[in-house]
């Protein structure tokens, strides 16, 4: 589990306090009920209004798959491929239908399952590949909600402000609460500014670049499942999966089978 997201999100919004004090403010000066009420609640409903019910449903799911993925480690996927491999080199692609029950990556399983059918391998090629790009399009759309509060949200922080600012005016007779009016005033240009650009915009961000990465090992599968229909000898599959990974996580691929073979 990565907790990159959380770990930064977290650590920025403790700067952005820890500053506030160190100026000889406070942290609940900052913290204000309606602006936040207004920011977060205007840049989602405005991203609905922009999107689809379907896709602001799906946004928990999106904000759990953010701040908890769930991402196979590639040289363990490696692995994985290789001992299947290994195993219907030995004893028969139709071995294999046993050890699909115990596969954990759905995609994985769902390819070996193709390939067991006795799916053409043309045909199993475009099968999985075109779920790699329902996939895209799934991801792309997940990620444009964010994209869109991201936008949303200053602007909003703008109007929170102006309506502040009317506010201030219309209790002019009343000098003693001006100052306290105003900054509160400017609160919600504050967290819409800073929900774009600490919240919205990384998340959607992140969304995106553990997209690419899922898209990677599902082209890495494809790979290893074709291998295997063909009864490709198994170091020569690992071979080529490993030169697929990016340079360090193919050396921790192959430190790995190096230590199982010593083993």
């Amino acid at each position: 589990m990565d907790i990159a997201a959380l770990v930064g999100i977290i650590v920025t919004f403790i700067i952005v306090f820890v500053v506030q004090m160190l100026e000889g403010g406070h942290a609940g000066s900052i913290i204000l009920f309606p602006a936040m009420l207004l920011v977060f609640g205007g840049a989602l409903g405005a991203a609905m209004a922009g999107g689809i019910l379907k896709d602001t449903i799906g946004v928990g799911a999106l904000l759990k798959k953010a701040f908890l993925p769930k991402v196979t480690p590639p040289a363990k996927l490696v692995e994985d491929v290789v001992k299947l491999a290994e195993r219907a080199r030995r004893e028969g692609l139709l071995a294999l239908e046993d050890a699909v029950k115990t596969v954990e990556h759905p995609f994985l399983k769902r390819g070996l399952q193709l390939a067991i059918d006795g799916t053409d391998p043309d045909e199993l090629h475009d099968i999985l590949h075109a779920e790699i790009a329902a996939k895209k399009k799934a991801d792309k759309a997940g990620t444009k909600i964010f994209e869109n509060m991201g936008g949303y949200a200053p602007t909003i922080g703008i109007i929170g402000t102006v309506m502040g600012l009317v506010h201030v005016l219309e209790n002019l007779d009343k000098p003693e609460t001006l100052g306290h009016s105003i900054a509160a005033a400017f609160v919600a240009t504050l967290w819409g500014v800073l929900s774009a650009n600490v919240l919205w915009l990384p998340l959607a961000a992140r969304l995106g670049r553990l997209s690419g990465i899922e898209v990677d090992e599902m082209e890495l599968v494809i790979d290893g499942v074709l291998a295997i229909q063909a009864g490709s000898n198994p170091r020569l599959v690992a071979q080529k999966l490993r030169s697929l990974l990016p340079p360090d996580e193919a050396l921790k691929a192959e430190a790995a089978s190096a230590s199982k073979k010593a083993a």
